[in-house]
């Protein structure tokens, strides 16, 4: 038998409330009366005196039968709140109100009803409750982060980005409008460039007719290959009214281009003051910017037909295709017609473009340029195929070919160079945008527009930066707020469990008390 009394009383903490029924310490009724204890504990609350200690002791906690004794306690240690009359009764009411509270709970067993039932509640759903509450707020913190490092990458992408599709077109982008219609007056200029550079290809084109002279057993003065670049080879980037009538016109009447920049007032800048609206339904993709201009142009691509207005194609226009009319409302077929009837040496409409800047004859020099190209790259496959012992043109075939086309492989290679560096001109960033523009000025508009989008972007992705550090520090605010709660919440639970394993080993003679289960490992 004294071995059975030193054996230690296992109860789980979710069986503890049904172990005190059973075992008749707690009435099945306890409920019922625990609401009417509640409401003195409410009444009796209304009347306390400023301690510290009880204040701390009601701090965030729900009053039960232990705090209840504790508060007797502390009111006996008040002068006047401890007095008893003759009879051996406490005058304070105070301490009449808290000794009936007492007296209720501890009649057929309430507080342990109510403390087993506030157990296995704070194990089972308030615990838990606040740590996925400081969980969330943890991970609500951790997102932020990526977030904003995230948006302030973006944002400074979109800035470089900005930065550098400017840099490509040669303008400083403060305001567009006005330093691209500066900008298009440049391209007489960058034709003039490319018209020295052909210059510079008089061995190449000379290599080119003396080679198929040599194969085909020939020799033509008079040769018609690779026209147009040898007009410009010699004649220089003249109007188109001269290369197709062999003289030069009395009268330019060039159509100018004209950009409306008069509604340009503002400079292009990233600011943080724009009202993006609500931050809870910002995301990436929530402005629609429209249709984006393609600001990289690795290769050149040759298009039939021109931009017209309105035209999204972004692409290079070398105007092959035949239209009635381009977006300047000039109407090319009877331009042709005024042309051919109008007075001599008056140049007007497309003859009084530039080879370079027509685009019809501007694709005829690149068509030329490009079967320069194709020559010069296959001749310089069959040195190598050669050198290599290949048969692709015979050593026999080419011993009795004059010196002057039997070139060394740097030197095809140095030709291909330049003639490839002449046709690269036409697809950089800033020729591509300014042919746009000259083929239509409302391309203009368009650009600014996608420029500035950028711009915009990058500020919608400053404003989201800024909400998340907002958010961040909620978050952490609610963090700091909740995190107090749960280890007061633990800490009374544990308190109750002591408290509950000592008031039961009491009635079994000291045993030793074990409340089981997850109230240990919180």
């Amino acid at each position: 038998m004294s071995s059975l009394e030193n054996l230690p009383i296992d109860i789980h903490f979710n069986k503890l409330q049904d172990w005190l029924i059973n075992r008749r310490h707690c009435i099945q009724e306890w409920q019922a009366r625990a609401v009417i204890i509640r409401e003195k504990i409410n009444e009796a609350l209304t009347d306390m005196p400023k301690s510290s200690q009880i204040l701390e002791l009601l701090e965030g906690t729900y009053v039960t039968y232990f705090h209840s004794k504790k508060i007797i306690e502390l009111l006996k240690e008040d002068e006047e709140s401890g007095k008893k009359n003759v009879f051996g009764q406490y005058s304070s009411q105070r301490m009449k109100d808290w000794s009936e509270i007492i007296k209720l709970y501890e009649k057929d067993g309430v507080y342990l009803g109510e403390a087993a039932q506030m157990l296995a509640r704070n194990v089972n759903y308030e615990v838990p409750a606040l740590k996925r509450q400081i969980a969330k707020c943890q991970q609500i913190k951790k997102e932020c982060e990526r977030k904003q490092t995230d948006y302030t990458a973006k944002a400074e992408e979109l800035r470089k980005k900005y930065d550098a599709t400017c840099k490509q077109m040669g303008i400083e982008g403060k305001k567009i409008k006005t330093e691209l219609a500066a900008l298009v007056q440049d391209l007489p200029a960058e034709f003039q460039k490319i018209s020295e550079s052909a210059s510079k290809l008089t061995k190449s084109v000379q290599y080119y007719d003396e080679f198929v002279d040599f194969l085909a057993n020939e020799s033509e003065t008079d040769r018609d290959s690779l026209p147009v670049l040898k007009y410009i080879m010699e004649k220089g980037n003249t109007t188109t009214y001269q290369w197709r009538t062999g003289e030069k016109p009395e009268v330019i009447e060039e159509a100018k281009i004209f950009i409306d920049t008069s509604d340009e007032t503002d400079v292009m800048q990233v600011t943080d003051d724009i009202d993006w609206g609500d931050p809870g339904s910002m995301t990436e993709s929530a402005i629609d910017f429209g249709d984006e201009i393609d600001f990289s142009m690795a290769d050149i691509t040759v298009e039939t037909g021109g931009t017209e207005e309105g035209d999204e194609n972004s692409e290079i226009d070398f105007g092959t295709k035949e239209h009635d009319s381009d977006s300047n409302g000039i109407d090319w077929n009877e331009v042709v017609i005024v042309n051919k009837t109008d007075s001599e040496g008056v140049a007007k409409g497309e003859d009084a473009m530039s080879i370079l800047d027509n685009p019809r004859t501007r694709v005829l020099f690149i068509d030329d340029l490009m079967e320069l190209e194709a020559f010069l790259s296959q001749r310089l496959f069959e040195l190598e195929s050669d050198s290599a012992g290949g048969d692709v043109l015979s050593s026999s075939q080419m011993q009795d070919a004059p010196s002057s086309i039997q070139l060394p492989q740097d030197t095809v290679t140095g030709m291909i160079s330049q003639v490839r560096d002449i046709i690269a001109a036409f697809s950089t960033v800033k020729m591509h945008h300014l042919l746009s523009i000259r083929n239509s000025p409302r391309y203009v508009d368009r650009l600014k527009e996608t420029l500035k989008q950028m711009l915009n972007l990058a500020d919608k992705m400053v404003f989201l930066e800024k909400e998340m550090v907002v958010k961040h520090k909620d978050a952490d605010v609610e963090q700091s707020e909740t995190q107090p709660k749960l280890e007061l919440v633990i800490r009374r639970t544990k308190e109750m469990q002591k408290q509950m394993e000592s008031d039961i080993s009491r009635r079994y003679k000291d045993r030793v008390v074990n409340i089981m289960g997850e109230i240990n490992t919180m």
